[in-house]
């Protein structure tokens, strides 16, 4: 019997000497980030500029690959069938774990599949129109909609994305009735909207930011609960007559599930000290009009959990649904 212990007690020790290990080591090659997204989107500069800062400290290259698609599920699928060492990574926003979920009948991933690492921050949305365009608030939105009789159409960053759900909660809040055009990703909505192609949309302040500022865009409303210093003209949409609206997109970083917890903690680890720098907050974040999500992976968890009660509640008394 004692020597029963003895080798169970070695063996342990050896288990746990190779996960401290494998953490220490970590990451001994090349490692991938697939974004669900195009580049060029929110989602994609925050990725790409963290990634930077990590490469320096791994003293290894990280490869971002974009595969956007099916909602986030394109992206989600690959990561979740790859091997659980940390050496591949799905950069994705709030649609892959608080919305498809309950908008979806079927995904061609499974959210167990994951463990959350990190977040990578979160964006406000701001509504923004063609400069050419007549409305000029909220309310000649509102009053354009009850005209139009739910022919009045808005992009999104695809169907379920974050752009789409937080007009859902416009709509629901307003009680009006919207048309949706879905895209493939920000860039490309930018790019119509920029193009007079589509009327409004709710997008991020870091993708529309230029836009505005050059006369191209006008902004009727940002979605956060209260005005941006950057942009104090701008009033709020709860504000301007939806009462209780509030808008953000945001973004974390994920491993398959069965990854090691000393991994998954290595990386949190890593992507706190990037937002917590003071350079990087200067030069970047702000810059970006990014906030970050901080806290370790069981706090990312936490907030992930009550993302999705907020938007499957949204989701149920709109009776939205996806076959």
């Amino acid at each position: 019997m004692r020597t029963l212990l003895r080798l169970t007690w070695a063996f342990t020790f050896l288990a746990l000497g190779a996960v401290v290990a494998h953490a220490q080591s970590y990451p001994s090659r090349q490692v991938q980030i697939i974004v669900a997204y195009p580049a060029g989107g929110a989602a994609d500069l925050i990725v790409r500029s963290v990634a930077s800062r990590l490469t320096q400290t791994w003293g290894q290259q990280i490869v971002i690959e974009n595969r956007a698609g099916g909602g986030t599920q394109i992206a989600a699928d690959l990561v979740g069938k790859s091997a659980p060492d940390g050496q591949t990574l799905l950069a994705t926003g709030m649609e892959t774990f608080a919305i498809s979920p309950f908008l979806h009948s079927k995904l061609s991933y499974d959210t167990k599949d994951f463990a959350p690492v990190s977040g990578l921050g979160y964006a406000n949305q701001m509504l923004v129109v063609p400069t050419s365009s007549p409305l000029n608030s909220v309310q000649d939105l509102l009053a354009k909609a009850r005209e139009e009789k739910g022919a009045l159409q808005y992009g999104t960053i695809g169907l379920g994305g974050s752009s789409h759900i937080n007009m859902v909660l416009f709509e629901s809040l307003a009680s009006v009735k919207l048309t949706p055009v879905h895209y493939r990703g920000g860039a490309p909505m930018l790019n119509d909207l920029l193009g007079g192609h589509i009327p409004m949309g709710f997008l991020s302040v870091t993708l529309v930011d230029q836009a505005i500022r050059s006369g191209k865009l006008r902004a009727l409303a940002v979605g956060s609960s209260r005005r941006l210093a950057q942009f104090p003209d701008v009033p709020t949409v709860a504000e301007s007559g939806v009462p209780k609206f509030e808008a953000v997109s945001w973004f974390g970083l994920f491993a398959p599930s069965q990854t090691p917890g000393d991994v998954v903690r290595k990386i949190n680890s890593d992507v706190q000290k990037v937002f917590a720098d003071r350079e990087f907050q200067e030069k970047f974040l702000a810059p970006s009009f990014l906030e970050v999500i901080p806290g370790d992976p069981n706090d990312f968890s936490a907030y992930i959990k009550a993302e999705a009660a907020k938007w499957s509640k949204v989701i149920k008394d709109a009776n939205l649904k996806v076959e």
